[in-house]
């Protein structure tokens, strides 16, 4: 019999495996040699109790024993001789539908405009040394995407996308930590997640599937009506029997070719703000009651939210133990986002504090089109960029100095490598984001009494939240409705919001890639578990 059981424990006896083994005993009244096999399946973190404890689900074997762990990548074919699939961009929305594609008898061929994430190292230092931005490799553009470098998160409420375990267990299988299927909110941290990326390209490589860098593609090739293949930067020419664009919410210029080639894009809400940094052990003192927190908790963490004048106001992207970083895309602005190590053991806490943008916030721009939140963003960004010294040190402004309007005299020590220089962000940034933040700030502390504290530093511009584009699809074929063989993916056709939903996106586009094909006799029948 297998059988599931829920459990409160201290933090102790979810570390060892006895006691957990004893409290399961307690609880049930079952008999030790009874019980063959014990696996945690679920593992969550619940604060709110004094001392804080931990709530776990167990699979139990009662009387019989667990047979093996499924091995994805058992599924994958040799694909050097199949159809080609073309895919733009080796973040986690391309690099998953190629691993989709090795099990469905696909080839993908996946181009990046960035480099391998070995190179893409050198590009990040350069950015955060010398302040020098290229505008093909950099935090957000390179093998893994944005979330390469930038922590790792892998939590999503997008469970209806897809099977998120798959994606799981093929992240397990290319050497992340099994904690992460277990975990409610399972990370993987920065340090980790370069090797994971460059072990699922070898992967891609072995079955015969393509990997090229600094490979950016400047055209789309379509004739009537029909995608047949992309053009790149040195005028290199490939063709295929589908394209999918898994770009991100950052390749501007993409969205601009979109329009150029008369493939119909659209206006999408997004959120724009700043990230603010705290002090780990005062977001502990908060959260758990610990300024020295336990060394059996991990560093703390929050979400918030609330509404201003009709507008969401929210945390986003939160970081414990983690690190501002600096994310522009082009020379002349500033942009930053947070990550964290697996460890997330820096002394700072960092989160994007945002506030939605929507299309009547935008009447000044409404003259770009579909183009209205892309020009404030990158106005916003400018802006910012403009009022400092030409480097990618960023502006900041204590938290209390930001509510109150008044700059701040001097500022708190910060994890952001370029550095910050003390500056008026309430009046850099548009005055309706501005009072939104002050107001919402307010709201925050409310609920999470000491977040408003002189410790805390606003540093700008939390501004690539998302895409600001959509690229509009099929919601059954996941087709562009105007292109056909054409299926944007991902977080830059506005269809996701981070590596997990990312991924399940890539999964099911090429899925669907897969049953076109095969309607069509290019492709013959899969035995794979998505057409069954």
């Amino acid at each position: 019999m297998v059988t599931a059981i829920d459990l409160r424990v201290s933090l102790e006896t979810a570390e060892d495996d006895s006691l957990l083994r004893q409290a399961l005993i307690r609880k049930t009244g079952w008999l030790d040699q009874d019980i063959r096999v014990v696996r945690v399946i679920r593992r969550s973190l619940d604060a709110r109790s004094r001392p804080p404890v931990v709530q776990i689900r167990l699979e139990v074997f009662l009387h019989e024993e667990p047979g093996p762990d499924p091995v994805i990548r058992s599924e994958f074919q040799m694909v050097d001789q199949a159809p080609e699939v073309l895919i733009i961009g080796a973040g986690p929305a391309g690099y998953f539908a190629a691993l989709e594609c090795l099990a469905l008898g696909l080839k993908p061929v996946v181009f990046d405009r960035g480099r391998d994430a070995r190179l893409r190292r050198r590009d990040l230092r350069d950015i955060q040394q010398f302040g020098k931005v290229n505008p093909d490799s950099n935090y957000c553009f390179g093998e893994g995407g944005a979330g390469t470098y930038s922590d790792g998160k892998l939590y999503t409420r997008s469970v209806k996308r897809g099977k998120m375990e798959r994606v799981l267990r093929l992240l397990v299988e290319h050497g992340a930590p099994e904690d992460i299927l277990i975990d409610a909110h399972p990370h993987i941290g920065s340090n980790k997640l370069p090797q994971v990326v460059m072990r699922i390209r070898d992967t891609i490589e072995h079955f015969g599937g393509e990997v090229h860098f600094e490979r950016k593609v400047t055209d789309l090739l379509v004739q009537k009506d029909t995608i047949h293949g992309v053009q790149l930067a040195d005028g290199t020419i490939r063709e295929g029997e589908a394209v999918l664009l898994a770009t991100g919410h950052s390749a501007r210029d993409i969205f601009r070719l979109l329009e150029v080639k008369g493939i119909a894009i659209e206006f999408k809400p997004y959120a724009l703000g700043v990230r603010i940094e705290h002090p780990q052990p005062l977001i502990d003192q908060i959260q758990y009651g610990q300024r020295k927190r336990d060394e059996l908790l991990p560093a703390s963490s929050y979400g918030l939210t609330c509404q201003v004048d009709g507008r969401g106001v929210f945390s986003f992207c939160m970081c414990p133990g983690g690190l501002v970083v600096p994310t522009a895309t082009s020379p002349g602005e500033i942009v930053v986002n947070g990550m964290s190590m697996s460890r997330r053991d820096s002394p700072f806490a960092n989160a994007g504090t945002v506030v939605s943008v929507d299309w009547d916030d935008l009447k000044r721009y409404h003259d770009q089109g579909v183009f209205a939140g892309m020009a404030f963003q990158e106005e916003v960004e400018q802006t910012m960029f403009q009022a400092g010294n030409g480097s990618q040190q960023a502006p900041a402004q204590r938290l209390t100095d930001f509510l109150h309007g008044r700059l701040s005299a001097n500022l708190p020590e910060t994890s952001y490598i370029p550095g910050i220089y003390s500056a008026p962000l309430h009046e850099l940034l548009p005055s309706w984001i501005a009072r939104s933040l002050q107001r919402g700030a307010e709201q925050f502390n409310q609920k999470m009494p000491g977040y408003l504290t002189s410790e805390a530093v606003v540093i700008g511009t939390e501004s690539r939240t998302s895409s600001p584009i959509r690229i509009p699809r099929d919601p059954i074929t996941r087709m562009h409705p105007h292109v056909t063989g054409f299926y944007p993916v991902g977080e830059g056709a506005g269809y996701a919001g981070g590596i997990l939903s990312a991924a399940m996106d890539g999964q099911n586009s090429a899925i669907a890639v897969a049953g076109w094909l095969r309607d069509r006799g290019i492709l013959r029948s899969s035995s794979h578990e998505a057409f069954h």
